[in-house]
């Protein structure tokens, strides 16, 4: 048994969730996310007004493996409509900032050039100091993905952590 699979969701009010075959769309107040589930090995249904629930069709080692994988990416995507994700970035070095120009954040790191990262459709980047970042959006996946390019651009000195 999985221990994170038995676990019912929480459905906020604000968070309407519409379950078709393999389809669950979930929609709320900081955007809307579709995540497919394969039907045939998951039940999905509602138990109360607001709790959601996945439990298996059969009981085999393959199954429960990807009990609590699709337990979590479903509470993910009902948290992220519902509050949202954030990272915080600090840039830290001589003469490193950071600014937003339209739809791309300038990065002064440190090269002989400004890098130009373009800020993807459904994320949100707002520099709260020169060297403060902060990047938000509805997509868990998505806002550590561009947390890490942001990162992998001067990757962090090992000695002092700059």
């Amino acid at each position: 048994m999985s221990k994170i699979g038995n676990k019912n969701i929480l459905i906020p009010k604000e968070v309407k969730v519409a379950i078709s075959a393999g389809q669950i769309d979930i929609k709320g107040p900081k955007g809307t996310k579709k995540i497919s589930v394969d039907d045939k090995l998951f039940e999905i249904k509602m138990l109360e007004a607001n709790l959601l629930s996945i439990k298996p069709k059969e009981n085999s080692y393959e199954i429960r493996k990807h009990w609590g994988l699709h337990r979590s990416l479903l509470n993910n995507a009902v948290i992220g409509v519902s509050r949202g994700y954030e990272k915080i970035l600090e840039i830290s070095g001589v003469g490193y900032r950071a600014s937003i120009q339209g739809d791309k954040l300038n990065l002064q790191l440190g090269y002989s050039h400004i890098i130009g990262f373009t800020i993807p459709q459904d994320i949100k980047i707002d520099v709260v100091k020169q060297t403060t970042v902060k990047i938000s959006g509805f997509d868990k996946e998505k806002v550590g993905m561009v947390a890490s390019k942001i990162i992998s651009l001067r990757p962090s000195e090992p000695y002092k952590g700059k």
